[in-house]
């Protein structure tokens, strides 16, 4: 974690400090709970720029130059960072390590503030801007149902997934079903929102589809489909095109800049990855 350090010392060494308001506030936002990981930089609600990593799994090796290249871009350094909105889970142990230690560090030494978000919401968000709920698809236009499932790979024939259904909009913070609230609401085509149903769960494709797609239809997406997508054809499911399964870092912002408005940052003291299961560990035989 050499490079945590380094954006650490930079910070206690440039500029003059977070800012301490919202609107203004200069953001960064980090996404790295799935396959293909991505930062992005905000000013208060405006997005300014979002960077998708080159491949899958290269959180390691690209975050660091990514977040460097994206203040270096628009002229600012390390110190002038208030704000760290992450995805905390579930997904990928390695990636959420690496954002959750990233944050603690930045917080720890220069007071940056901390919003998590569900990296499931994060997918979930992607399903918004869908004009007349019509997305396109190489065989023509498709009606958005009111309910999907977003859903990562988990191994050993497991997904993590959530279900969520499409709500019109209500008071702000209000609760429906068994989900608790998020602190923050995600934005559904034609006007709606996405209610989360369930809490985040570890379940098997049989799982999802006799859970999940009655009475139907239901649209899935999430990064669980790239290599078990033929898995969930069923008479009840619909597999929403690949440019809406990959979670982004500009949506972590999306959601995160709610809580932010009404004051809910994490204590980086107590701040640890969703993991939902714990990590597979493989232990070396003795030669």
């Amino acid at each position: 974690m050499d490079d945590v350090k380094d954006m650490v010392n930079r910070s206690n060494h440039t500029g003059e400090g977070p800012a301490t308001g919202v609107a203004d506030a200069l953001i960064l936002a980090v996404e790295t709970s799935s396959r293909v990981g991505s930062a992005a930089l905000a000013l208060g609600p405006g997005l300014v720029e979002e960077v998708r990593f080159s491949g899958p799994m290269q959180h390691s090796a690209e975050l660091f130059p990514t977040i460097d290249g994206l203040l270096r871009r628009h002229r600012y350094t390390p110190a002038d960072v208030d704000q760290i909105h992450i995805a905390l889970g579930p997904g990928s142990f390695t990636g959420l390590r690496i954002a959750v230690t990233m944050a603690k560090a930045m917080s720890l030494a220069s007071a940056v503030r901390i919003v998590t978000v569900d990296s499931l919401d994060v997918v979930a968000a992607n399903v918004s801007d869908v004009p007349g709920r019509q997305i396109d698809t190489p065989d023509g236009k498709i009606s958005v149902p009111d309910r999907i499932v977003a859903l990562f790979d988990a191994k050993r024939g497991q997904f993590y997934a959530s279900v969520y259904r499409r709500v019109t909009p209500g008071p702000q913070g209000s609760r429906r079903d068994n989900a608790e609230d998020p602190g923050y609401r995600i934005p559904a085509p034609h006007n709606g929102l996405w209610q989360k149903s369930a809490l985040d769960r570890l379940m098997t494709v049989q799982d999802i589809i006799e859970d999940f797609a009655a009475p139907g239809p239901i649209a899935l997406l999430g990064d669980g489909l790239f290599y078990h997508r033929d898995k969930f054809a069923a008479d009840r499911t619909l597999v929403l095109p690949e440019r809406y399964w990959s979670p982004h870092a500009a949506n972590v912002h999306r959601l995160g800049y709610q809580k932010a408005l009404a004051g809910r940052f994490d204590d980086p003291l107590a701040l640890t990855p969703f993991y939902l299961r714990g990590p597979e560990v493989t232990l070396r035989k003795r030669p």
